[in-house]
Order: structure tokens, then C-alpha cells, then sequence
């Protein structure tokens, strides 16, 4: 559907169940397309016989032919009436998809919904290898095979719970207290998890570039791993990259690539939650990304640095996007994208 189609269909495909008509929400358009990759050939693989479903006969197949690989996917709905500026693109983190925006796995609306709600054109990503961006075969495309998070290692990393108290066993699990995470849905998120590659940084960022060259100007909100992707689009299109806001980035470029102050016009937030003096990974992670802040605001840019204990807001995981209080953070998001004069 495009934008010239009547809201009748799309209203409907949006429309809040509600009896209050100032809840509902007028939907333009919805669509999807794939950007970036490449294409590719590969030769002189062995063939063999596979049967694909039980009972059925085996079928040749022969893997050496032409392929499209290290695209990613973008999803996006625009409003009737949009009240920003710019289009808002949601960046996922590593391991995961952009379902990290949607429905909250313990099925209450996510970001996706606030930000549209918000007045924002929403436009929601798969990262090249992650979700409905597909991946490729290795180690002939991707030269490393593909890594798996454990649940211990997201319940741990993700500051849910402190070391040693993760348990197969839901109710012997022990969070940290006063965490805001709905642990009960613990288990229902880590369904999104997916696998993710160690030697893909270079095909991510290329198509990420590309996304940015296709569908902004806009306003960049980051995650995790896509917050090195997100800094970087940001430096290779300074004049299409409105703003960029970063939760808790696992890395950052090095500080000198912000010299020249050709970042000054386009502000930046990165937003911490708690329990980080907490984490060795995240200990560690910091670092980074504050020399890279402290070297945009020396060039004159605007690098807001927000450690949501300190502002009076505790208890959010490194999934704030999911936690209880995560409507709390997103709607001071939207006031900092205010002040920044991106809304109309």
C-alpha cells in the first residue's frame, strides 16, 4: 500500500480497540522493503540429496548458483498527520531484531506503538543477518559460523539478575532488587533471540548507510551493538542524521573521528540505566562512547549524557525498552527530541 490509498484499510489495520476516539491512530501507510547487499556466486560446492518433508521423495540440491545476501529489512507505518519533523528509525542490538520495539514480550505495546502514538512516522529494522534480512551461507559469504546467546548470558548481561542467579527453573531465579524488567516474561522474550555473527560489522554498517541514504533526513534511535552502527551513519551523513539517540551503546568510534565539527548541527543523547557499577561487561563498555561524547561536545555538538539513576529514575535493565517503566523513559525521549526542535 502507498501513499495513495485511502485510510480506509490502514486505519482499520491500527486503530487502537478503544471506546475513546483521541486513542485512535491515522495510518497513511504501511510497507516493507529490503536495502543494501549484494550479490554474490558461489562454485565447486558438493551437491546432495535432502529429503524436505517426511515421506516425500529426496531432492538434488546443489548450493552453487546466485544469491542476494547481506541485505537488511526495514518495516515502516506513517501517519495520516505525522507531528515530527523527520521520520523515527529504530535500531536494534546484537543477538536480537527490531521485535525489540514491538508488542513488550509481556504483551503490552512497545516503543513502536509510543513513538507512532507520539506523532512519529516509525520505521522498524532487521539488521543484515538478523530476522527477515536473512542470512548467508558460511564460511563462504560470512567467514565465521554464527553465535548463540544463552539465557544465563542474557539474564546476567542484560543486568536482570546478578551473576550465579540465573536458574532453569524460573522460580529459583534471582533479579536484582528493584529491577524493572517483567521477569514472569522472561522466558517469552528470549524467543526473539537470534543468532548473530562476529565478522558482519563491515556488511551491517554498509547497509545501515544505505538505509539512512534512502529514506532520511530522519532521526536515529540505537540499541546495544547499533550504537557504533548508529555513530557511524551518523558521521557518513552528518546532513541526513537529524539527531541520534543511544541506549547504552556496547561501543563507540574512536575520538578523533569527531574532529572537524561536522557533527555540531546534529545532537546527540546517549542514556544509560542501572546496575552498571554492577556488571564487569558494562563496566567495560562505557568507557568508549563517553571519550566519544566528550570529543563531540569539544568540537561545539551537543552530547547529552544521561545516567538515569542520577536523574531520579532507577531500576532499568539494559532492555529499558521493555522494562515497567519503560513508557517513563520513552516520554522523556520525546521531550529531549522537543527541546532538540524536532517536532513540527
Amino acid at each position: 500500500m502507498h501513499m495513495g490509498v485511502a485510510l480506509f484499510a490502514l486505519g482499520i489495520a491500527l486503530t487502537a480497540v478503544t471506546s475513546s476516539a483521541a486513542d485512535t491512530l491515522a495510518v497513511a501507510d504501511i510497507g516493507s522493503f529490503h536495502v543494501g547487499g549484494r550479490a554474490v556466486s558461489l562454485s565447486g560446492l558438493p551437491t546432495r540429496d535432502v529429503v524436505f518433508t517426511a515421506g516425500s521423495a529426496p531432492i538434488k540440491v546443489d548450493p552453487n548458483g546466485d544469491f542476494e545476501v547481506e541485505q537488511m529489512y526495514v518495516q515502516y507505518v506513517k501517519l495520516a498527520q505525522p507531528k515530527a519533523k523527520y521520520p523515527l528509525l529504530l535500531w536494534h542490538g546484537g543477538g536480537l531484531t527490531g521485535v525489540t520495539w514491538e508488542t513488550k514480550p509481556d504483551g503490552k505495546p512497545g516503543w513502536q506503538a509510543f513513538f507512532l502514538r507520539a506523532g512519529h512516522d516509525v520505521y522498524v529494522s532487521d539488521a543484515v543477518e538478523r530476522g527477515r534480512a536473512s542470512w548467508a551461507r558460511y564460511p563462504e559469504i560470512f567467514t565465521t559460523e554464527p553465535l548463540f546467546r544463552t539465557k544465563k548470558q542474557a539474564w546476567e548481561d542484560f543486568r536482570i539478575g546478578p551473576v550465579g542467579s540465573y536458574k532453569l527453573n524460573p522460580a529459583e531465579r534471582v533479579a536484582l532488587p528493584g529491577q524493572l524488567f517483567p521477569v514472569d516474561a522472561f522466558d517469552q522474550f528470549f524467543k526473539q533471540g537470534v543468532p548473530r555473527w562476529s565478522s558482519t560489522d563491515a556488511q551491517i554498517q554498509a547497509a545501515y548507510n544505505q538505509y539512512v541514504q534512502k529514506v532520511c533526513p530522519c532521526v536515529v534511535l540505537v540499541h546495544s551493538q547499533g550504537g557504533n552502527f548508529g555513530f557511524n551513519a551518523a558521521l557518513a551523513a552528518p546532513d541526513k542524521v537529524k539527531a541520534l539517540i543511544v541506549i547504552e551503546p556496547s561501543g563507540a568510534p574512536k575520538p578523533e573521528a569527531a574532529a572537524g565539527g561536522k557533527l555540531k548541527g546534529v545532537p546527540h543523547l546517549v542514556v544509560w540505566g542501572d546496575y552498571i557499577g554492577q556488571s564487569d561487561v558494562w563496566k567495560r563498555f562505557v568507557p568508549a562512547s563517553e571519550r566519544y561524547m566528550a570529543a563531540l561536545r569539544a568540537e561545539g555538538g551537543v552530547a547529552d549524557w544521561w545516567d538515569l539513576p542520577k536523574l531520579g529514575v532507577s531500576g532499568n535493565t539494559h532492555m529499558l525498552m521493555m522494562d515497567k517503566n519503560s513508557d517513563q523513559v520513552a516520554q522523556m525521549l520525546q521531550k529531549w527530541m522537543t527541546d532538540q526542535g524536532l517536532m513540527k
